[in-house]
């Protein structure tokens, strides 16, 4: 697989293009796809549970309170812009290792 996470610097930390899937069997961290981290969600896609779940499932990977992490854009969307209070060097260190 050649896609290469991307990661942009912003003020306060790194944005981080996703590719949402709710209502899946399992939450997980499923690869990067275009650019984006793929992740799937169980919780569905009603009153932002789904983002929610998003934050949780980042927060928890990035090793960083949820509060560290929101949703920029793309609320009601598959594909959002997650904005995380780490450096772009130590979300890519996190989630794609060896790139």
């Amino acid at each position: 697989m050649n896609d290469e996470l991307e990661l942009i610097p912003v003020a306060n930390g790194t944005r981080l293009r996703l590719r949402v899937k709710p209502g899946a069997r399992k939450t997980a961290i499923v690869g990067v796809h275009g650019g984006a981290l793929k992740v799937a969600v169980a919780a569905a896609p009603e009153k932002g549970k789904a983002n929610r779940a998003v934050v949780k499932l980042l927060a928890e990977a990035l090793g960083v309170p949820a509060s560290a992490v929101t949703i920029a854009s793309g609320e009601t969307s598959q594909d959002k812009v997650a904005e995380i209070a780490l450096s772009p060097a130590a979300v890519r260190a996190i989630l794609a290792p060896g790139r």
